[in-house]
């Protein structure tokens, strides 16, 4: 079992930056790929970025490109979501998700994922 917990949101301005920070719980942590998924309201939770399990290959959805980048500290089983020049479009609750699979890297696809945490809260003001 994996236990996942998001913690960094909160209430920003467009331009602002952010930094999510993901904690896990479990031995395995280090041989999952790790990835962010976000909910807006009326919305289908959409991919966000995910980071192979030693930090090799990461993969980001078009719209944060250049904007987002994903990290991890596998000493310390904590997954970042680095987040700067946020744009009010990005307001959304964020998750963190687990692939235990070690099947597929890096996946956009939610049901890839089988571990998720609870999620935080961003919102970006204009």
């Amino acid at each position: 079992q994996v236990q996942l917990v998001e913690s960094g949101g909160g209430l920003v301005q467009a331009g602002g930056s952010l930094r999510l920070s993901c904690a896990a719980s479990g031995r395995t942590f280090n041989n999952y790929t790790m990835g962010w998924f976000r909910q807006a309201p009326g919305k289908e939770r959409a991919f966000v970025a995910a980071i192979s399990w030693n930090g090799a290959h990461t993969n980001f959805a078009d719209s944060v490109k250049d904007r987002f980048t994903i990290s991890r500290d596998n000493a310390k089983n904590i997954v970042y979501l680095q987040m700067n020049s946020l744009r009010p479009e990005d307001t959304a609750v964020y998750y963190c998700a687990a692939d235990s699979s070690q099947i597929t890297i890096c996946s956009s696809r939610p049901y890839d994922y089988d571990y998720w945490g609870q999620g935080t809260q961003v919102t970006v003001s204009s």
